[in-house]
């Protein structure tokens, strides 16, 4: 079929001199295709001159099929050299947008052509780059053991095509999102180095060479921030690195983007292993409810920071980001494919249309509401193309002058503004609708049958401040029913409640969080199952409403960030904060906020009672981290800064072992290391000793003082040296000489588990370095196994176990077989901290068998979950009846139970297997 009889429409020329003008440059060519260039012309500047300037290649592109031509100009690339390499490219660039714009504007190519079409000359770009780029670093010697060849796969780099150009939906003026990455196992370990260095210079090259406007134009605008931790790691990193990061800290809006991520350039089969990797961190197997909240959370946060609520209108609407526009219907199927697409890999489509007819299949979108959104979406695209090609600019924002908006309407074909504005106002506002259902469920339902105590608890609510403005009480209404209707599921409703109504008065306003309630009826059930669940949970949300600020921040259902993460946050919030005081709440607030979400995760199952304890311990050393600096910085602005190498902060006990629940407190020491120096030098000058014990102390009031904000913990520094009656703070050669000649061995065991958390890090090594130096000297000591024996009988003597239900203390419970793996790790002269850690060096240094390890890592795990489980339901002894049905089916959950028969049975002999294991190991 020739190109003629392939137009279905053709533009109406806005300004017909200029249209005629150009048109009469192809007078040869059939009528229908001299009308589709004049309106063309007509319609775009840019168009206009690129009709002048290719018009001999068009011409020979268009005597013959339009696809053939552009199937010839790619193939022409890969030809090409590195000295014209950017100038080809502009050619191209140039050529094809012309052409794909004139099959676009006349109907011969489907919107899916289009982007194809745009998306392969993108990826042709980068791929001729890489190779050309790659086989010249190869040819300078800069790639360790690569030869000529190896540049066809780029040597093991690769360019990933991220957003719009992973699933071939380029638009007509896109900049292209890459990350790029190099398989790091293709070198030696020793080369690696210098091939990093490499393939960054291929990657800046590439970037630019594509990037840069020149007097020939531009390839594409190249964007490489979608790459890990884009602020501080270079443009092109290792595939091992990469990987790494997406496991520790990878965050939803990461997990959105790898939906239409693919390898575009370079090592192919290297870029497909990687993503395979990342299945399941982009495809979780839960029902990701934390997908919605953050698609919503992003929607609204778009429409604040951009402006783009209110009312519809057409002038000036943003055809992308504005209500009804693309991206709301880019949300709504990728957020779908983010819940159901882990248990589903039949989902997991790049592209926008072919996710919605998946969708629809599959029975998660209505077919017809999918097929209305596909049709929409093209339209929606259509119109942003013509308002990028009237002058090749990267915008979706239609004209805010009727004289602009004419001239778009004209391209769409339609000579009457107001008819096809109308038609558009209203498909704006049928894709918000439909989308909008996504996030607003809508109907009111009866209210549940309620006792007069709980009627009267629930008519107080109208007074409270959330609940005033007439939109916050008609969408509540609508959840009311919901809530209540869970709380009387609830082993005690009435207290269920009244948590529940201690968290609603003490919120400022409702309509934003209420909203988001009605669009996610997931956070309903959480408010619900923290308060009929978790009593110690509930109580803090009632003190602490502002921790749902965090919920409603986007980020609550996220991969856990990692200790470095959380403390470089918390820095630069304190470095943001002027007032010393000031810093103090705002790391109370901070915590409180990431204690809340660490609880939350485990009550719902996204994290076990193991991460947890991980995750409450990152939280303990990023405050402690990050606090200490200020804290010294505040103290020498009088006294002036600390003599010599300043003091380190150990975290001991459950903090140095990383293992922490919802209610524990933090054992700290602090070790200083003045190098000689008698005092400080500052206004008000200290002496060494009294410097440090007072700066001791303002850290220990920094972290336990109250303040409107709370306590940040509580702090226990009775394992440094001489106990209560010691200094608070110890010099290096004290700390040493003490551990040498006068510590007891309990004291030595708690050596077993310190970690240095902030402060000089050559005085931290020194201080790890006497730790492991006393544990090496003492661990061999014959007293060792009887000083522990007689420690465990005064412990037992010392505090009876809290109920039926205890965990902790007693013989063959948690702090029992803590005792006897830091007694391994002393005997053993090894620096694991770590519980689990210690425990295998058991069997290691046949102090235990194999099989006695096993049994006591087993009867740890189960402790730990039970403890957990129970210190995050309850600050009191754990009694299932006060914990109501909820948290009795949370801990059976927890320690995999059927019921509290066959628990009570289970803790019974597994403490009692552990206690036998660790009496046969005293003795």
């Amino acid at each position: 079929m020739s190109f003629a009889a392939s137009l279905t429409r053709e533009p109406i020329a806005f300004d017909p001199s200029r249209g005629a003008d150009v048109a009469a440059f192809y007078g040869d060519f059939a009528p229908e295709v001299k009308s589709l260039i004049k309106g063309t012309a007509g319609c775009s500047p840019f168009l206009a001159g690129l009709l002048e300037r290719e018009q001999d290649w068009l011409k020979l592109a268009l005597s013959g099929d339009p696809l053939q031509a552009f199937g010839e100009e790619i193939a022409r690339l890969n030809e090409v050299a590195l000295e014209v390499l950017d100038v080809e490219l502009r050619r191209a660039k140039r050529r094809v947008a012309l052409l794909a714009a004139l099959c676009d504007l006349g109907g011969a190519w489907s919107l899916e052509r289009v982007t194809w079409a745009l998306t392969l000359l993108a990826d042709t770009a980068v791929t001729v780059s890489l190779k050309r780029l790659v086989a010249d670093e190869i040819r300078r010697n800069k790639l360790p053991g690569k030869t000529a060849d190896d540049a066809e796969t780029a040597a093991g780099m690769v360019a990933l095509a991220m957003g719009k150009m992973g699933a071939y939906e380029l638009n007509y003026s896109s900049d292209i999102d890459l990350i790029c990455l190099f398989d790091e196992t293709q070198f030696a370990p020793d080369d690696r180095m210098e091939a990093r260095s490499a393939f960054i210079r291929v990657t800046r090259k590439m970037a630019a060479m594509l990037n840069d406007n020149t007097a020939e134009g531009y390839v594409f605008r190249t964007d490489l921030r979608l790459r890990p931790d884009a602020s501080v790691t270079p443009v092109c990193i290792s595939m091992g690195a990469a990987e790494l990061y997406y496991e520790a800290e990878g965050r939803t809006w990461e997990r959105a983007a790898y939906i239409k991520a693919r390898p575009c350039g370079g090592d192919l089969a290297a870029g497909e292993r990687f993503l395979k990797t990342l299945i399941p961190f982009v495809w979780r197997k839960h029902l990701d409810f934390a997908a919605i909240e953050d698609a919503h959370d992003m929607r609204l946060r778009i429409r604040a920071h951009k402006g783009l609520g209110g009312r519809i209108d057409v002038p000036g609407h943003n055809m992308k980001l504005g209500q009804g526009g693309i991206r709301e219907i880019e949300f709504f199927t990728q957020t779908r494919q983010l819940i159901a697409g882990g248990r589903d890999p039949e989902l997991r489509d790049r592209t926008t249309v072919g996710g919605l007819a998946k969708l629809a299949v599959k029975g998660w979108v209505p077919t017809d509401v999918a097929r209305e959104l596909t049709d929409h979406y093209r339209e929606h695209r259509e119109i942003e193309h013509r308002i990028q090609m009237v002058n090749d600019s990267q915008t979706q924002l239609l004209p805010n002058a009727e004289e602009g908006l004419t001239r778009i309407a004209n391209m769409m074909g339609e000579g009457d503004l107001a008819a096809w504005s109308a038609r558009l106002k209203g498909r704006l506002e049928r894709v918000e609708a439909l989308t909008g259902a996504f996030f607003a469920p809508g109907a009111e339902t009866a209210r549940p049958e309620l006792s007069e105590t709980e009627a009267g608890i629930v008519e107080g609510w109208r007074a409270y401040p959330a609940l005033r403005s007439e939109r916050a009480q008609g969408i509540f209404r609508r959840i009311e029913p919901e809530i209540l209707g869970r709380m009387r599921r609830a082993a005690c409703p009435e207290e269920a409640l009244r948590q529940f109504d201690g968290f609603l008065a003490r919120l400022p306003a409702g309509v934003q969080l209420f909203a988001l309630f009605e669009a996610n009826p997931q956070l309903i059930d959480l408010i619900v199952d923290i308060c009929a669940t978790a009593p110690g949970l509930a109580a803090h949300l009632s003190r602490n409403a502002g921790v749902l600020d965090a919920v409603l921040g986007g980020s609550f259902f996220e991969a856990w960030p990692g200790q470095a993460k959380l403390q470089e946050d918390l820095a630069a919030l304190l470095f943001a904060t002027a007032d010393y005081e000031k810093k103090l709440d705002a790391a109370r607030r901070w915590a409180k906020e990431m204690r809340f979400r660490v609880g939350v995760h485990h009550l719902r199952g996204l994290v076990d009672a193991s991460e947890a304890a991980k995750h409450y311990a990152d939280i303990a050393g990023a405050a402690v981290a990050a606090l200490w600096p200020q804290v010294g910085a505040e103290f020498a602005r009088k006294h002036g800064p600390a003599p010599g190498r300043g003091a380190v902060v150990l975290g001991m006990g459950s903090l140095g072992a990383e293992r922490l629940n919802a209610a524990s407190d933090l054992d700290l020491i602090i070790i200083y290391d003045a190098q000689g120096a008698e005092s400080s030098d500052g206004p008000k000058s200290l002496a060494t000793r009294p410097y440090f014990a007072r700066l001791t102390q303002a850290f220990i009031t920094a972290l336990t003082a109250p303040t409107p904000e709370g306590r940040l913990y509580e702090v226990d520094m009775r394992l440094r040296p001489s106990g209560r009656q010691g200094p608070v703070a110890v010099s290096l050669e004290s700390f040493r000489a003490y551990q040498m000649d006068e510590a007891w061995t309990w004291e030595h065991l708690a050596l077993t588990r310190a970690r240095v958390l902030v402060g000089d890090s050559g005085l931290g090594a020194d201080v790890e370095a006497v730790r492991q130096e006393v544990l090496a000297a003492k661990g061999s000591a014959e007293k060792v196994m009887p000083d522990l024996a007689q420690m465990r009988a005064r412990i037992f003597a010392a505090k009876a176990p809290d109920g039926a239900w205890e965990a902790k203390i007693g013989p063959g419970r948690l702090q029992d077989i803590e005792l006897l793996a830091q007694s391994f790790a002393l005997r053993a002269g090894e620096s694991a901290r770590r519980v689990e850690p210690q425990l295998r060096l058991g069997p290691r240094h046949n102090f235990i068998t194999k099989e006695e390890g096993e049994v006591l890592a087993a009867a740890y795990r189960f402790l730990w979950r039970l403890q957990a489980g129970g210190r995050l339901l309850t600050d009191r002894p754990l009694d299932m009846e006060a914990i109501g049905e909820g948290g009795r089916a949370f801990l059976l959950r927890e320690v995999d139970e059927d019921s509290l028969e066959t628990l009570v049975e289970r803790l019974e002999r597994t403490t009692s297997q552990a206690a036998q294991i660790v009496e046969r190991a005293l003795n």
